[in-house]
């Protein structure tokens, strides 16, 4: 999955056929991406590994880490807050799966970033980075990445480990389905699941999935406003997305999706016992959505990189809502 700014589609224009590699465009967008900490400060060998990893782009990482905390908040005892040890863990934990999935991501898809303007100075696409070069990297976030899921519960630890033939597989989805922001989705929002067992050492399902069925079509909602932005290359090189499939239909779609995902969410505070304040925030968070799709210019890759990184509020907004009512 990628999780940066995209060019202009007047400016797609100036890409050269598919079997080509395109030069560098100056975009506004290009600069805007490349204008970050890491580009400015860090040490220049340590800047393709920071690229790489997507540190740079923290946006998809609140994305993973927001279902840990709202799961790991709706799994706490009623009237306490959510154990802060816990969310640490979660949230270092997600960082570096996060950034391990973007590693693997890039790996598989080096040929197709080299032919979209948006993605072709990636480390590997540029070939700033070589292939021997990310496995190690790769071999050292799954390391630090296991030791995270170690100082879990065993359930947990079995529950985490299944996830990982989604984070492996995912990026192949492109290339066989035009549901890949659904792939995505179930990958994602695992922590949903993962988080409630790693404090109660068990899943409740009947509140647990519910949760997790809301985030899968949240992130239908985000990750098919972001794929809009690359459709034209996508179309040219053969990669499917959702924005390609639902096209011009796309704004009522995601308008049921939305739907869905508060259904899912309402439905998991509800079996949780959460109090009143919940349904406050989650009638906010619907109202978020809702201005997200709504605003959304299919068209503008800056209205929709916007759009898309405005979800970490929107995940920021459920999570107080839950920790407010469990607390009040």
């Amino acid at each position: 999955m990628t999780f940066s700014t995209a060019a202009t589609p007047d400016e797609k224009q100036q890409r050269t056929n598919a079997d080509s590699t395109p030069a560098p465009v100056a975009t506004d967008a290009f600069k805007i991406e490349k204008d970050t900490w890491a580009e400015r400060h860090a040490p220049k060998w340590m800047v393709p590994y920071i690229q790489l990893a997507r540190l740079n782009r923290p946006a998809g990482t609140y994305m993973l880490l927001w279902p840990c905390f709202w799961s790991i908040s709706l799994a706490a005892p009623a009237g306490q807050l959510p154990d802060l040890g816990m969310l640490a863990l979660f949230g270092t934990g997600a960082l570096i799966m996060r950034s391990a999935g973007c590693t693997i991501n890039d790996m598989w898809d080096k040929d197709f970033d080299k032919k979209v303007e948006r993605t072709n100075q990636r480390p590997l696409a540029s070939g700033a980075l070589t292939y021997p070069q990310a496995w190690r990297f790769l071999a050292l976030q799954l390391t630090a990445g296991l030791g995270i899921l170690m100082q879990l519960n065993w359930y947990s630890v079995a529950l985490g480990a299944s996830s990982m033939g989604l984070v492996i597989t995912y990026p192949l989805m492109k290339r066989v389905t035009y549901w890949p922001q659904a792939v995505l989705g179930l990958t994602f929002n695992w922590g949903a699941l993962l988080g409630w067992s790693a404090v109660q050492g068990s899943c409740d399902w009947s509140v647990v999935l519910p949760l997790y069925a809301g985030g899968v079509a949240w992130t239908l909602v985000y990750d098919t406003l972001y794929a809009h932005q690359d459709k034209k290359d996508d179309r040219h090189i053969g990669v499917r997305s959702t924005a390609l499939l639902f096209g011009d239909k796309t704004t009522p779609i995601l308008n049921a999706f939305s739907a869905a995902a508060i259904a899912g969410f309402g439905t998991a505070g509800y079996l949780a016992g959460l109090d009143w304040p919940f349904y406050a925030g989650l009638a906010g968070g619907a109202a978020h959505l809702a201005w997200q799709v709504n605003t959304a210019k299919l068209d503008d890759p800056v209205n929709l990189q916007q759009r898309f990184a405005s979800n970490k509020w929107f995940g920021a907004l459920m999570f107080g809502s839950i920790v407010a009512g469990n607390v009040l």
